[in-house]
């Protein structure tokens, strides 16, 4: 019998793979740290993070909200309004990865100047 209770990502079956691979993509991570300020409309994110098409940044966010990592509320309005939240889920996740993001950018410069 399988228990989903903990994943074993290890394991080439493991749903927790996908998951992780929606959460540490290129776009993924930007995602979520963006939304860790709050609730974001889609241009919103989209500005924030430079360089996403509208086409990746609309999949990722779909993959997220799959996940449970965010949900969706879409407004009937003209034109139409979609703001996007993380769920408690996304904002430990987030918050997690904030942390390495964090670790990251204070450890740049001594990290390129070891790749040299």
């Amino acid at each position: 019998m399988i228990s989903f209770d903990k994943g074993r990502v290890l394991s080439k079956d493991c749903p927790s793979r996908a998951i992780l691979n929606h959460l540490t993509s290129r776009w993924g991570v930007l995602v979520m740290i963006v939304l860790l300020d709050g609730t974001k409309r889609f241009s919103e994110i989209r500005r924030e993070i430079e360089g996403v098409s509208e086409r990746m940044l609309s999949e990722t966010l779909k993959q997220l909200e799959a996940d449970g990592m965010l949900t969706r509320h879409s407004y009937n309005t003209v034109p139409p309004h979609t703001d996007y939240t993380l769920t408690e889920y996304g904002r430990q996740a987030g918050e997690r990865i904030f942390g390495l993001v964090d670790w990251l950018e204070t450890n740049l410069g001594q990290i390129l100047a070891k790749g040299k």
